[in-house]
């Protein structure tokens, strides 16, 4: 029986960095691994200027969810505007992902960083929807007010937010 693939694929463009973000990431994220690497031929150097044998596409795998990374050149950069949100289940989770991730990059606002290469996370408490989806709208306003204040999630801090606690 032939595996399933998924049918959506996130598609990263590096200048020319692909294989080392996609072994910096599946070093971060458990159960990962590099799954393929195709490099350019002759055409790659008229295509994106690319010498023939360096890397073109590299396929990699975070923890079951598959990623294809291209090194097409400088023309294109990351945004904000395209993040990668990692649910987290416990402070010590988050922290680690934090730590790796923003390593060499920037930290941002309400558990959002941007990591070496430009690629734009949310580092978030699983417990957060539930949080911010209160029918007290009371709560929902101390949790909001709270995180607007923190750039690494404290989950430990959010539920006293919502608990009302100082």
């Amino acid at each position: 029986m032939p595996a399933i693939k998924q049918k959506i694929t996130p598609f990263l463009w590096f200048d020319t960095q692909a294989e080392q973000a996609a072994q910096f990431y599946t070093s971060v994220f458990k159960n990962s691994a590099v799954k393929q690497i195709s490099r350019y031929g002759e055409a790659g150097r008229d295509v994106h200027g690319k010498e023939p044998g360096s890397v073109m596409i590299v396929e990699f795998e975070l923890d079951g969810q598959t990623f294809t990374a291209l090194n097409g050149g400088p023309h294109f950069k990351f945004t904000e505007a395209v993040s990668f949100q990692v649910s987290c289940d416990s402070q010590a989770e988050i922290d680690e992902f934090w730590r790796k991730l923003s390593a060499g990059g920037e930290e941002g606002q309400c558990g959002w960083l941007k990591d070496k290469y430009g690629l734009s996370w949310q580092i978030v408490p699983a417990v957060l929807p539930q949080l911010l989806g209160s029918d007290d709208a009371t709560r929902r306003d101390r949790v909001m007010a709270a995180l607007m204040t923190m750039k690494k999630f404290d989950i430990a801090a959010l539920q006293r937010a919502y608990a009302g606690a100082a």
